[in-house]
């Protein structure tokens, strides 16, 4: 689109480091980094959501800030989040805030089990998690509590017997205005995403009931820039907020290939103060995780034209060095004019990266 780009991450293996017009890799605690980006910077925004609020805060003072620090102090803390999504009404599962083990027991006897315990920041693709089925799975978290110093919190959630997990691309202008994407039926495996459906496979009715819960939870959050609301459908059809991403996400990569603008040019058009673009489906598709070493697969000769003679396929590969089990070093979307036939291909697919990951 023309504009350049400077990067701030301390990790110097980070891939957008290569394309980058500036590049810091210092830690976001360096004041000095934190002056020499600010004088080069005329917008700023962000892909990870757990970078210092107080250095977004800082920053919006001097240049526009997508989003601000303030929505993502509220996001970037779970206990924070609920508590905020909650008190305008908005649906969340049922929550305890767990700081010891009597806490934890406590907050047990009350929301029962099953039930989730997680870390009140970071944590992403199961990691920072824990699944209590009962009172034996509890015993791991009761020593990480009484290990841990002290300061640390945890949140304890109602386990939700869902029928789906859905989630939905929320775009907010300055002025209010939004552009959401169609809703997508996901699929984890060990807590990490697996694959992307859009459209997701579900009634009329329960799309636009999840389109507008997703828009009220952007509005009461005043965010501006992109947001993706993480969604349960629970089995009594009710549509709960399981999380928000003040950021483009996993679920929304299908956006680069089916749809006339994508999430990544709407980070840029909120960031600079452009109209946001209109947004079209134009086929159905389901986005693929390569996972691990499944990379090395579509990689290698083989595995190259094997997908590549796939029609509607396409390849994105994230450049990053190190290949570790559970860590998503790519994807594939698969694109047809029927949603069965993207399926069929995908699974395909799958299977046949898994035969030789």
């Amino acid at each position: 689109m023309g504009y350049r780009v400077a990067v701030w991450d301390p990790d110097t293996d980070a891939p957008a480091h290569r394309i980058a017009t500036h590049s810091f890799t210092a830690s976001f605690t360096d004041l000095g980094v934190r002056d020499q980006f600010a004088s080069i910077a005329d917008a700023v925004t962000l892909e990870w959501e757990n970078v210092p609020a107080e250095l977004c805060e800082w920053l919006e003072g001097r240049c526009p800030m997508r989003p601000s620090g303030a929505v993502l102090r509220i996001l970037q803390d779970r206990i924070e989040q609920k508590q905020y999504l909650s008190s305008r009404h908005l649906s969340v599962p049922a929550f305890a805030v767990v700081e010891s083990t009597g806490q934890l027991v406590s907050a047990v006897d009350r929301l029962g089990l099953p039930a989730v315990c997680k870390t009140a920041k970071s944590g992403y693709d199961g990691k920072g998690q824990w699944l209590l089925r009962d009172t034996s799975d509890m015993r791991e978290v009761e020593h990480i509590l009484e290990t841990t110093k002290p300061g640390h919190r945890w949140i304890l959630e109602q386990f939700i017997e869902y029928i789906r997990e859905l989630s939905v691309l929320v775009v907010r202008s300055e002025s209010g205005t939004y552009c959401v994407y169609p809703v997508v039926e996901n699929r984890h495996e060990q807590g990490i995403l697996r694959e992307s459906r859009v459209p997701a496979s579900i009634p009329l009715d329960v799309a636009e009931k999840a389109t507008e819960l997703s828009k009220q939870a952007v509005a009461a959050l005043q965010g501006v820039g992109v947001f993706c609301v993480e969604l349960f459908q629970a089995k009594d059809g009710s549509l709960l907020i399981n999380e928000i991403a003040p950021r483009p996400h996993n679920s929304g990569h299908y956006t680069l290939d089916v749809c006339t603008v994508s999430q990544f040019e709407q980070q840029v058009r909120v960031t600079c103060g452009l109209p946001l673009g209109e947004i079209r489906l134009l086929s159905p598709a389901i986005m693929v995780n390569l996972i691990g070493e499944e990379v090395r697969f579509v990689a290698s000769s083989e595995g190259a034209y094997a997908l590549h003679a796939i029609a509607g396929a396409v390849l994105h590969l994230y450049g990053k060095r190190m290949t570790r089990p559970g860590r998503k070093m790519g994807h594939v979307t698969f694109t047809a004019p029927e949603a069965l036939t993207a399926e069929e291909s995908a699974h395909r697919f799958i299977k046949h990266a898994r035969r030789h990951a």
